[in-house]
């Protein structure tokens, strides 16, 4: 799948529009269909107006439902998988506000059970000393303080039982220095303290630990329902089912091969030693 940012926009818009046309020309009603594919008609209705997005599964009941040849399905299928996926470029969120940004991911952490975290480059801002989150606001513009509250506020989700959360690690992200050695020991081992949250599990992988995958992007997956990756320029959201399920078997291969509980903060404490030495 190409991921050119316009197209992701359009392919909202023509996905409707071929669902639609696909039911007229089967000279099939709303209802028809509905009792065919087993999909109700107000959320057919919605999915040919625009109003809602819907998922493969979906779209393929549909196709099924309407008879549509091979190449059709194809192609809508593949149009259907663009529009489940998002870019957000970084220069939209600035202007947004970054603290609107700050309100979305604390929406998205306090809707999620299940949080996977994958971390090649550098420390999350949830698990981040006020320093560190600080030193990597750096490149962003405008004033900075409210951001780093709104950072810090997020933190406390961390304390809900009710949740999982996983971090994994790299041994480059954990000993990537932005602050001066002092605050990356400091950081280090705030790392290591929040490995005893019920919630929460971090494991890292140490230089030298084979792998059959390099650590190519920042990624989080959210239950099973949705997936950001991270690049220098944006963000991408992937909703379909597949792309999701994708990311959990890489961040399980990952996962496989990374250090947890004692082992983890033995680790941690070695690169902790590094920098206060």
């Amino acid at each position: 799948m190409t991921l050119d940012p316009d197209q992701l926009g359009r392919s909202k818009s023509d996905l409707a529009e071929m669902m639609r046309s696909l039911r007229l020309k089967a000279g099939l009603t709303g209802d028809r269909l509905s009792a065919r594919c087993g999909i109700s008609q107000s959320k057919i209705s919605k999915i040919e107006t625009g109003k809602i997005v819907p998922s493969l599964v979906d779209v393929e009941r549909i196709l099924r439902a309407l008879n549509a040849p091979a190449d059709v399905i194809r192609e809508i299928s593949s149009l259907a998988r663009t529009a489940n996926t998002e870019w957000q470029d970084k220069r939209t969120s600035w202007r947004r506000g970054v603290e609107k940004r700050q309100a979305e991911l604390s929406s998205l952490e306090t809707d999620a059970a299940e949080l996977r975290y994958f971390l090649p480059a550098m420390v999350t801002g949830l698990l981040a000393t006020p320093e560190y989150i600080r030193a990597s606001l750096g490149h962003s513009p405008g004033d900075k303080s409210g951001v780093i509250g709104k950072k810090i506020e997020r933190q406390a989700v961390l304390y809900d039982d009710s949740k999982s959360f996983t971090f994994l690690m790299t041994e480059q992200a954990v000993k990537w220095a932005i602050v001066p050695p002092h605050a990356m020991a400091i950081q280090i081992d705030r790392l290591a303290s929040l490995t005893y949250l019920p919630a929460v599990r971090i494991g890292v992988i140490p230089y030298g630990a084979l792998m059959s995958r390099g650590p190519m992007n920042t990624f989080t997956v959210y239950d099973d329902r949705l997936a950001t990756v991270e690049t220098f320029t944006g963000r991408i959201v992937f909703r379909d089912p597949r792309d999701v399920s994708r990311h959990l078997e890489i961040f399980s291969i990952f996962e496989d091969c990374a250090l947890f509980d004692d082992a983890a903060r033995g680790q941690l404490a070695e690169w902790a030693a590094m920098y206060r030495r």
